[in-house]
């Protein structure tokens, strides 16, 4: 269970890309991170929701994109009423829907997870991708479908060469700065000291 806090305000992580570039899975390492920090805090996964009764009915029109962007930002609306972070997780390609949305949510910080084309397809487990491109699937993101990256995220991160737990320190970092989270810069330095304790002490330097 998320442990709740009354310290710090509700707001709406935003993480937006390309299919298969690593959304998902960094969404619930900062979930995880945020929740550690004494947050109460969700994570709204685009597919989960595609899967389930509020999304099960769109297809892929424009107007029907919008329609599960919406639902998203409706329930992360419904969640910063309550004292809940939510950590959204959605490939959201067009960039006036995104933008309506901040200006709507207000408490709003867009992270543009930048992964290449290329290392999406290669990371891809459900073939999709690869029948997009054959001409099997219409109007799939970034294959017949555009993309419109955002033009001034908090945020533009490439995971194909920075790993999940360096994305997530930036992505903490970020919300520090932007007074989301509290500033733990003297327990990160303790941790920091501690870890170089321990190299040390595996290289033979110290007892």
């Amino acid at each position: 269970m998320a442990a709740t806090s009354t310290a710090q305000p509700a707001f709406t992580l935003w993480l937006t890309g390309l299919p298969s570039s690593g959304k998902n899975t960094l969404a619930e390492h900062v979930a995880a991170r945020i929740r550690a920090r004494g947050l109460a805090v969700e994570v709204i996964d685009s597919g989960v929701l595609r899967r389930g009764p509020l999304g099960a009915t769109l297809g892929f029109s424009r107007d029907e994109r919008d329609t599960n962007v919406r639902r998203h930002a409706l329930a992360a609306r419904l969640l910063a009423r309550n004292g809940v972070v939510a950590v959204v997780s959605a490939v959201s390609p067009y960039r006036s829907t995104r933008d309506e949305i901040r200006r709507e949510l207000g408490a709003f910080v867009e992270v543009h997870i930048s992964t290449p084309k290329e290392t999406c397809i290669a990371w891809d487990t459900t073939g999709n991708w690869e029948r997009a491109l054959k001409g099997e699937i219409q109007g799939f993101t970034g294959v017949d479908d555009p993309y419109e990256a955002p033009l001034k995220p908090e945020l533009r991160i490439d995971l194909s060469d920075l790993p999940t737990d360096q994305a997530v320190r930036l992505i903490t970092d970020q919300l520090e700065l932007l007074g989301y989270l509290p500033d733990q810069t003297q327990e990160r330095a303790a941790e920091d000291g501690d870890l170089v304790g321990e190299r040390l002490r595996v290289l033979g330097y110290s007892e």
